[in-house]
């Protein structure tokens, strides 16, 4: 693997984007969140592109498509020989603008529709009309995209669905309620370890309904809530926090996750990100 300096940005050559075989005998592929490079998406995406590209990164889960059409950023994708299977977008987006979305996703040419918040009132916490809420929206919004566009909807947990409901949380509740045909869940691992879950016991419970990944580990003597939030810089180089990423691949390779996605939040993504893909490559291939 080499360094290269370029002032204030640093390129590792050499770094590539492979397809595995899990254990079910499901390809999996992993690559980043555009959340990741958003900053530098917001000035100047066939830039930030040709940025990430240099990482040997081809695959992309975008959640915002910057300023472009669907139509006009696939260009930018097909022109790189990249590829956008996941699409992230709001809840409310999901719920009142569905056809619009699901149109958006097959330009860009995405597999999968993925939310990753559901509004609620902060002060209060996720609560059990909340759940019922979105659990009534995600089946009807899923069983369009599944019925009428051929897409997947994935939930994406941000931590707050981990509060105590019953005889587990509300994120069992959603579980137990969504419908598998129509509802599939990424996996957000830092955000089921911040609130006090375990990510790889996760899988082992729900592997079948886990379609995507986000790899994310966080800084080591953070305490984790249920807020759904942390400061940036808590998320550190995969490998040197508090996760057990070892373990939660390990659980992952028997799951039907078919895309990893890196996804770095921090101010130090130029430094941290090649390491963590070269990090992540090691674990999927053990």
């Amino acid at each position: 693997m080499l360094l290269q300096d370029h002032g204030n940005k640093v390129f590792y050559k050499n770094i590539k984007i492979k397809e595995l075989t899990s254990t079910t005998g499901a390809v999996t592929n992993y690559g980043v969140v555009s959340y990741t490079f958003r900053k530098s998406f917001e000035k100047d995406v066939a830039a930030t592109l040709d940025y990430i590209k240099t990482l040997g990164i081809n695959t992309i889960e975008f959640s915002n498509l910057f300023g472009k059409t669907a139509a006009e950023l696939r260009k930018l994708l097909d022109d790189r020989g990249m590829s956008c299977p996941s699409f992230g977008v709001t809840y409310s987006d999901l719920v009142t603008k569905t056809n619009e979305v699901a149109n958006n996703a097959r330009t860009l040419g995405a597999s999968f529709v993925r939310v990753a918040w559901v509004p609620h009132d902060n002060k209060v916490g996720f609560t059990i009309n909340d759940a019922k809420k979105t659990v009534e929206d995600f089946n009807a919004a899923g069983k369009i995209l599944k019925e009428q566009f051929g897409l997947t909807f994935c939930y994406h947990n941000h931590g707050y669905e981990f509060a105590k409901y019953g005889d587990g949380t509300y994120y069992d509740y959603l579980m137990a309620n969504t419908d598998p045909d129509y509802v599939s869940f990424e996996l957000d691992v830092l955000w089921a370890f911040h609130p006090g879950a375990d990510p790889a016991a996760l899988i082992k419970k729900y592997g079948s309904r886990y379609r995507l990944m986000h790899v994310k580990d966080l800084k080591k003597g953070v305490k984790g809530d249920l807020s759904g939030v942390t400061p940036v810089n808590n998320d550190v180089t995969l490998g040197t926090g508090q996760i057990n990423l070892s373990k939660v691949m390990k659980a992952a390779k028997s799951s039907a996750i078919k895309y990893y996605f890196i996804e770095d939040e921090s101010d130090h993504t130029a430094t941290q990100v090649p390491i963590s893909l070269a990090y992540l490559e090691k674990l999927l291939k053990k």
